[in-house]
Protein backbone atom coordinates (compact mmCIF):
# COMPACT_ATOMS: atom_id res chain seq x y z
CA UNK A 1 0.00 0.00 0.00
CA UNK A 2 1.68 3.30 -0.91
CA UNK A 3 2.11 5.97 1.53
CA UNK A 4 -0.30 8.79 0.68
CA UNK A 5 -3.16 5.68 1.04
CA UNK A 6 -1.93 5.04 4.74
CA UNK A 7 -1.86 8.76 5.28
CA UNK A 8 -6.37 9.16 4.07
CA UNK A 9 -7.09 5.59 6.05
CA UNK A 10 -5.03 7.17 9.02
CA UNK A 11 -6.77 10.09 8.49
CA UNK A 12 -10.37 8.56 8.26
CA UNK A 13 -9.54 6.51 11.39
CA UNK A 14 -8.70 9.74 13.35
CA UNK A 15 -11.59 11.56 12.08
CA UNK A 16 -14.33 8.17 13.29
CA UNK A 17 -12.21 8.21 16.78
CA UNK A 18 -12.73 11.70 17.57
CA UNK A 19 -16.38 11.43 16.33
CA UNK A 20 -17.58 8.90 18.44
CA UNK A 21 -15.66 10.52 21.32
CA UNK A 22 -17.81 14.06 20.67
CA UNK A 23 -20.60 11.76 20.65
CA UNK A 24 -19.96 9.52 23.71
CA UNK A 25 -18.03 11.94 26.31
CA UNK A 26 -20.03 15.47 25.59
CA UNK A 27 -17.23 17.59 25.75
CA UNK A 28 -18.71 20.26 26.24
CA UNK A 29 -20.73 19.73 28.96
CA UNK A 30 -17.01 20.24 30.83
CA UNK A 31 -17.78 23.95 30.55
CA UNK A 32 -21.99 24.07 31.22
CA UNK A 33 -23.18 24.13 34.21
CA UNK A 34 -27.28 24.56 35.56
CA UNK A 35 -28.62 26.02 38.53
CA UNK A 36 -32.92 25.28 40.19
CA UNK A 37 -33.26 27.20 43.14
CA UNK A 38 -36.50 24.49 44.54
CA UNK A 39 -38.13 25.19 47.95
CA UNK A 40 -38.03 22.46 50.66
CA UNK A 41 -41.47 19.90 50.17
CA UNK A 42 -43.61 20.36 53.13
CA UNK A 43 -46.88 19.30 54.02
CA UNK A 44 -49.77 21.75 53.98
CA UNK A 45 -52.66 22.97 55.79
CA UNK A 46 -55.72 25.65 54.94
CA UNK A 47 -57.45 27.09 57.37
CA UNK A 48 -60.72 28.41 56.54
CA UNK A 49 -60.76 31.23 57.23
CA UNK A 50 -57.27 32.62 55.78
CA UNK A 51 -56.84 30.31 52.64
CA UNK A 52 -53.16 30.57 54.17
CA UNK A 53 -50.90 27.38 53.83
CA UNK A 54 -49.05 26.77 57.07
CA UNK A 55 -46.45 23.72 57.46
CA UNK A 56 -47.47 20.92 59.20
CA UNK A 57 -45.40 20.15 62.26
CA UNK A 58 -44.76 16.52 61.93
CA UNK A 59 -42.85 16.79 59.13
CA UNK A 60 -39.72 14.77 59.72
CA UNK A 61 -35.90 14.14 58.29
CA UNK A 62 -35.30 11.01 59.23
CA UNK A 63 -31.83 11.00 57.70
CA UNK A 64 -29.28 13.49 56.28
CA UNK A 65 -25.40 12.99 54.48
CA UNK A 66 -23.30 15.13 52.98
CA UNK A 67 -22.08 14.65 49.30
CA UNK A 68 -18.64 12.29 48.74
CA UNK A 69 -16.84 12.82 45.37
CA UNK A 70 -16.77 9.93 42.94
CA UNK A 71 -15.90 10.58 39.39
CA UNK A 72 -16.41 14.09 39.64
CA UNK A 73 -15.63 16.68 42.58
CA UNK A 74 -19.12 16.56 44.07
CA UNK A 75 -20.47 18.63 47.44
CA UNK A 76 -23.81 19.56 49.06
CA UNK A 77 -25.97 17.75 51.63
CA UNK A 78 -28.94 15.31 51.30
CA UNK A 79 -31.75 14.91 53.82
CA UNK A 80 -34.57 12.28 53.61
CA UNK A 81 -38.02 13.94 54.36
CA UNK A 82 -40.93 12.01 54.85
CA UNK A 83 -44.20 14.26 55.07
CA UNK A 84 -47.15 14.49 57.30
CA UNK A 85 -49.15 13.26 54.93
CA UNK A 86 -46.81 9.96 54.12
CA UNK A 87 -45.20 11.44 50.86
CA UNK A 88 -41.12 11.24 51.29
CA UNK A 89 -38.90 12.74 49.09
CA UNK A 90 -34.79 12.94 48.60
CA UNK A 91 -33.87 16.45 48.50
CA UNK A 92 -30.42 18.12 47.98
CA UNK A 93 -28.98 21.31 49.36
CA UNK A 94 -26.17 23.30 47.97
CA UNK A 95 -25.56 20.40 45.58
CA UNK A 96 -22.20 21.42 42.99
CA UNK A 97 -21.59 18.64 40.49
CA UNK A 98 -19.99 18.54 37.18
CA UNK A 99 -22.27 18.52 34.22
CA UNK A 100 -22.09 15.06 32.19
CA UNK A 101 -24.64 12.78 30.19
CA UNK A 102 -27.68 10.80 30.89
CA UNK A 103 -27.77 12.41 34.90
CA UNK A 104 -29.89 10.62 37.28
CA UNK A 105 -30.69 10.75 41.00
CA UNK A 106 -30.74 6.98 42.53
CA UNK A 107 -31.13 5.52 46.30
CA UNK A 108 -28.44 2.29 46.28
CA UNK A 109 -27.97 -0.24 48.95
CA UNK A 110 -24.44 0.18 48.57
CA UNK A 111 -22.47 2.10 50.62
CA UNK A 112 -21.44 6.02 50.02
CA UNK A 113 -17.76 6.00 48.85
CA UNK A 114 -17.50 2.97 47.15
CA UNK A 115 -16.32 1.80 43.93
CA UNK A 116 -17.66 4.13 41.16
CA UNK A 117 -19.16 1.76 38.97
CA UNK A 118 -20.74 -0.27 41.90
CA UNK A 119 -24.14 1.57 42.57
CA UNK A 120 -25.90 -0.63 39.60
CA UNK A 121 -24.71 -3.66 41.08
CA UNK A 122 -27.56 -4.08 44.15
CA UNK A 123 -30.88 -2.83 44.35
CA UNK A 124 -30.91 0.54 43.32
CA UNK A 125 -33.93 3.06 42.87
CA UNK A 126 -34.33 6.10 40.34
CA UNK A 127 -35.99 8.81 41.38
CA UNK A 128 -35.49 10.66 38.23
CA UNK A 129 -33.19 12.85 35.80
CA UNK A 130 -30.83 15.02 37.77
CA UNK A 131 -32.39 18.51 37.10
CA UNK A 132 -29.37 20.66 37.46
CA UNK A 133 -25.82 20.45 38.54
CA UNK A 134 -26.14 23.54 41.42
CA UNK A 135 -28.67 24.16 43.99
CA UNK A 136 -31.17 22.64 46.22
CA UNK A 137 -33.84 20.03 44.24
CA UNK A 138 -36.19 17.55 45.92
CA UNK A 139 -36.87 13.72 44.03
CA UNK A 140 -39.93 12.15 44.93
CA UNK A 141 -39.67 8.85 46.31
CA UNK A 142 -42.41 6.90 45.14
CA UNK A 143 -44.70 5.36 47.53
CA UNK A 144 -43.81 1.56 47.25
CA UNK A 145 -40.52 2.10 47.67
CA UNK A 146 -38.66 -0.10 50.88
CA UNK A 147 -36.28 2.53 52.17
CA UNK A 148 -35.04 -0.44 54.52
CA UNK A 149 -31.34 -1.36 53.65
CA UNK A 150 -30.87 1.69 50.51
CA UNK A 151 -27.91 3.50 52.20
CA UNK A 152 -27.00 5.88 49.98
CA UNK A 153 -28.18 8.79 47.56
CA UNK A 154 -26.02 8.57 44.20
CA UNK A 155 -25.66 10.83 41.18
CA UNK A 156 -25.74 8.19 38.51
CA UNK A 157 -24.30 8.46 34.58
CA UNK A 158 -26.21 5.64 32.92
CA UNK A 159 -23.93 6.44 29.80
CA UNK A 160 -21.11 5.36 31.50
CA UNK A 161 -21.78 3.60 34.47
CA UNK A 162 -20.36 5.64 37.10
CA UNK A 163 -21.45 7.52 40.33
CA UNK A 164 -20.24 11.18 39.68
CA UNK A 165 -21.16 11.47 43.82
CA UNK A 166 -22.70 9.54 46.55
CA UNK A 167 -23.69 10.36 50.36
CA UNK A 168 -24.57 8.25 52.72
CA UNK A 169 -28.41 7.80 54.33
CA UNK A 170 -29.72 5.46 56.48
CA UNK A 171 -33.33 5.95 57.39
Amino acid sequence: MSTSRVRWAALVAMVVVAAVALWAFEPRRLATSSTIEESAPASRETTPATQAATPTPTDTVPATGKFEDAEHATSGRVRLIELADGRRFVRLEGLSSSDGPDLHVWLSDRPSGGDWGSYDDGRHVALGDLKATHGNQNYAIPADVDLDGLTSVVIWCDRFNVAFGTAPVAA
